[in-house]
């Protein structure tokens, strides 16, 4: 379905000192991962900052949010400050935005900003892309991530979005996400080939720790019974093989993974990077 090569990314955030954070963003580079992914939050260090540290600690990677929360920003706001890591990152950057997560309201509110409706919010994503194509102009273009899921976030990132991350349930059917890809693909016409179609990892391997079965609601029993595609697991091989049949069935060829699995799915980003 796809002939894009495979690229991988990491999603990480600073814990501790600087030193600790350009070492994670140069162990990413040398493992070979195309990227560094951070989320947005008022309980994390702000991203764009962050990232900034870790493009300049490292050699090409490139950086990226993931995602920044639409509601935490004005949308002028939001795309200059991504046009302005573009600029200092050499073009390095990744501008990463969705609706935002439903405890992002009270973040919002702590800044004194309305959280807005499921479409207000949607709005504020259009927004900020397409100041950001302004500010871009005609000499740069920052590739813009977007998270979608439902059929009108869909929509707008078939009409804007160079890289979609479809945005599917832990435990939604491949079926479901085979839909949303389509949607995609039939909602984008003729920029259907220039999208990037990307999948985030939220575990690899058969063991899930306890903060991510917090996160995502499932143990480990419940994401193999449900054939989960946001688990990874077997051998190398099985794992190279299982991503292939993504990219062949749903079109996903940018994978991205929690760095606390960058080490347990480096084999595979050796085997397949570039192919």
């Amino acid at each position: 379905m796809s002939d894009r090569t495979f690229r991988f990314g990491a999603v990480a955030t600073p814990t501790g000192g600087p030193d600790e954070w350009t070492g994670t963003a140069r162990r990413i580079e040398e493992l070979g991962y195309s990227s560094l992914l951070m989320p947005d939050g008022l309980q994390l260090l702000a991203p764009f900052p962050s990232l900034a540290v870790a493009a300049s600690a490292t050699k090409a990677l490139r950086v990226g949010t993931f995602v920044l929360a639409s509601p935490l920003r004005p949308p002028l706001a939001a795309a200059w400050e991504g046009h302005s890591l573009s600029v200092l990152t050499g073009g390095r950057f990744e501008f990463g935005i969705g609706t935002g997560r439903p405890a992002v309201r009270e973040f919002a509110e702590r800044l004194g900003l309305p959280f807005g409706t499921a479409g207000e919010r949607l709005q504020q994503v259009a927004e900020s892309i397409d100041h950001l194509r302004e500010l871009d102009g005609a000499e740069r273009h920052t590739p813009v991530l977007v998270a979608a899921g439902g059929p009108r976030a869909l929509a707008v990132a078939a009409e804007k979005a160079d890289i979609v991350t479809l945005a599917a349930a832990p435990l939604a059917p491949r079926d479901e996400v085979a839909g949303m890809a389509r949607t995609l693909r039939d909602a984008a016409g003729d920029r259907a080939d220039d999208i990037e179609l990307a999948m985030n990892l939220f575990v690899v391997g058969s063991e899930v720790p306890p903060w991510t079965r917090e996160f995502i609601g499932a143990d480990a029993a419940t994401l193999i019974a449900h054939d989960s595609l946001v688990m990874l697991r077997g051998s190398t091989t099985e794992m190279v093989d299982e991503l292939q049949r993504r990219r062949e069935t749903l079109g996903v060829s940018y994978v991205s993974v929690n760095s606390a699995f960058v080490d347990a799915l480096a084999p595979v980003v050796e085997r397949l990077t570039g192919r």
